[in-house]
């Protein structure tokens, strides 16, 4: 090959993209922007402000799920847009291919266009990375509430692991379209923006394993009970949800409009047969993007709702999981160590100026057991399972006495109970073949209910044993446990407020920790004020991600709108063209053009609405495994999320139906 050839197919692969630049523009832009986020992401996971925080590897767990979730994303976006582009080629390149040209020109040229695109988007990608990187440090410190520092820096191993992702994937580009050209002949790449004419077949089979597989991952999402099996059949649900959508789309839709087809009172109308049938020759087609647009707006409003909620929601959450400001935690407790504990709580508290208020103070066992009815196995015996899973919380009548000052009598084999969570039906409770009777069922237990772990607590069903003594109670335990003779002490919790500042605590909880180091019992020491920092850092980083990866996912939601509409538009730019010589005038044509597109635009939009009113009780149960319990701000949050969402789609609708109206006249 001479250099005047190398220069020929140089200036030919320039000139191809000059020319195309109504669709490579939109793909080089959303290209270099998947680098600078992506970049961006590198940056800070491994920034040495971020390194150097105090629990920075929480943010570093989390900024690189982030990482992950934005590579796949841009490998699959980038792709998409590729498949379309290579389309709508492919009779340019037919063209060359009869005119002489061999396919391995073609292949040349395409190389030539790859390296030359790849190598603009990834450096402009880098570059915007770079200057934008410190300007992405200062918002997540921001929103952790830290503070900045001077200096800036560009770490190398940011960007050769953006340059070798974006390299591979768009050297995979590169390989599907020259192997959609070699394997297709001359006359097949001059129709290829035609294919799909066909009309459809029905296809009921998909059809209604699509509305099974939705009506699954609904019927999971509506009906979970506790957040350990939301967290455990969360992501079926969402697969399920996902099969289901691309079915119905596929498949569904199609069998949808030939149902409309058959009505004759309805589609024998000007705009009813225009519309209907050319959404059902190009929904074969479309499907899939309409599929992936509400994909997109579901997972968008979702992350963004959830996250802002958190974030908003943090003093909500740090007063659930800190009920007072101190918290002590002792495990595997005699009385001898409970009065070492509370001496030395009473002692340090004096020392530091303080007093205690509003105290907390509960000595108990606790067991984990799978329940059927009123009978309890213990998971050594049953084996984990999150069905049936429960949380018993024993303790003794005297214990009851002195929490609640309440006095009962009970007899060896008997027992109170009180409901946490769950149903308890007849009137004997069996723990593994030791059998008590229920003396009586609690409707109340004012410190239970205001400090229990169960309360909170992940599963779906928890309650309080109150026996008669710790005989009984043991009994129980061995019986759950297959008659183990040595079981763990009691725990205990003593919770209370000093009423003091901020750092008075967080000194009060060092000091108490410090202390507690001399005891011959583990002790656990907590503050709220003292872990507020932890929560920060938690919310924040997720506060930021969310923010941050919605807003990738709207850039790939705008790029297939604007896409699905340009192929939309050249699909339907003959067909309307017809129409016209057939005797319909400019308005009806318009009238019947703005009918298709609206159907077709906002039916992702109503259906990424419904899979979040089915997802939010599941979500309601994940979010409180993050402590937050309050619905009603996260019902406000989903709300507002999808209100904005909606606006800034409509917005998208407007721009792009220009660039299709333009097409179609």
């Amino acid at each position: 090959m001479t250099a005047v050839s190398k220069g020929f197919y140089t200036r030919l692969a320039v000139t191809n993209i000059r020319k195309n630049s109504k669709t490579y523009f939109p793909y080089i832009l959303a290209s270099s922007a998947t680098v600078m986020m992506f970049y961006n992401l590198l940056y800070l996971l491994l920034s040495k402000d971020v390194n150097s925080m105090h629990d920075s590897s929480t943010l570093s767990a989390v900024l690189g799920l982030g990482s992950i979730v934005t590579g796949i994303f841009a490998f699959i976006l980038l792709l998409y847009i590729n498949s379309f582009l290579i389309k709508r080629r492919k009779k340019e390149f037919g063209l060359f291919n009869i005119l002489g040209m061999e396919k391995k020109h073609i292949a040349r040229i395409m190389l030539l266009e790859t390296v030359m695109i790849g190598l603009l988007c990834i450096g402009l990608g880098l570059i915007a990375g770079v200057l934008f990187s410190k300007l992405a440090l200062l918002l997540l410190l921001k929103i952790l509430a830290m503070n900045a520092s001077f200096g800036f820096e560009v770490p190398l191993r940011a960007v050769s692991i953006t340059v070798i992702l974006f390299g591979a994937i768009f050297l995979i580009n590169l390989v599907y379209n020259v192997f959609q050209v070699h394997v297709s002949k001359p006359i097949e790449l001059l129709k290829g923006g035609n294919v799909g004419e066909k009309e459809p077949q029905t296809k009921w089979l998909i059809a209604l394993t699509g509305a099974a597989a939705l009506g699954g991952g609904y019927f999971i999402a509506l009906t979970v009970k506790s957040p350990l099996a939301a967290l455990n059949l969360f992501f079926v649900a969402v697969i399920l949800v996902i099969i289901g959508t691309y079915c119905l789309f596929t498949a569904g839709s199609i069998a949808v409009l030939k149902t409309l087809r058959r009505n004759k009172r309805f589609y024998y109308r000007t705009n009813p047969f225009i519309a209907v049938s050319g959404m059902i020759y190009r929904m074969k087609q479309n499907a899939a993007g309409l599929a992936s647009i509400c994909i997109l707006a579901t997972m968008v409003i979702v992350m963004v709702s959830s996250t802002v909620s958190l974030y908003i929601g943090l003093e909500d959450s740090l007063r659930t999981n800190y009920i007072r400001e101190i918290s002590v935690s002792a495990s595997d407790t005699t009385p001898d160590d409970i009065k070492q504990v509370d001496d030395a709580i009473a002692e340090t508290v004096k020392i530091r100026g303080l007093s205690i208020h509003n105290p907390i103070r509960l000595r108990y066992a606790s067991e984990a057991a799978i329940q059927d009815g009123n009978a309890f196995t213990g998971i050594r015996s049953a084996g984990f399972s999150s069905s049936g899973l429960s949380m018993l919380m024993f303790i003794t009548a005297e214990e009851y006495h002195r929490i609640e000052g309440v006095s009962v009598e009970l007899s060896e084999g008997e027992a109170l109970v009180y409901i946490v969570k769950g149903k308890l039906p007849g009137e004997t409770l069996d723990f593994g073949g030791y059998s008590l009777n229920i003396r009586g069922r609690l409707d109340k237990m004012e410190t239970i209910e205001e400090f229990s772990p169960l309360k909170n607590s992940m599963l779906a069903q928890s309650y309080v044993i109150v026996t008669a003594d710790e005989q009984d109670l043991n009994r129980a335990r061995q019986a759950l446990n297959e008659g183990e003779e040595w079981l763990p002490g009691f725990q205990y919790n003593y919770l209370f407020d000093t009423k003091a500042d901020r750092k008075a605590q967080a000194d009060l909880v060092s000091s108490l920790q410090y202390v507690m180091r001399d005891l011959s019992v583990h002790v656990f020491v907590e503050g709220r004020e003292a872990s507020k920092n932890e929560f920060i850092s938690l919310y924040g980083v997720l506060f930021f991600l969310g923010l941050f990866l919605g807003a990738l996912f709207i850039l790939g939601t705008v790029l297939i709108i604007y896409y699905k509409q340009i192929s939309e538009g050249y699909d339907d730019k003959e067909r309307f063209a017809i129409m016209s010589k057939v005797g319909l005038s400019r308005g009806e044509i318009k009238k019947t053009i703005r009918f298709q597109v609206l159907s077709v635009f906002f039916l992702p939009l109503i259906m990424a609405v419904i899979h979040i009113a089915a997802a939010f009780p599941v979500i309601c149960k994940l979010l409180t495994i993050f402590n937050m319990t309050n619905v009603p701000l996260y019902a406000i949050c989903t709300a507002l999320t999808i209100l904005v969402f909606a606006v800034c789609y409509a917005m998208i609708y407007s721009l792009t139906a220009r660039t299709y109206y333009r097409i179609v006249r």
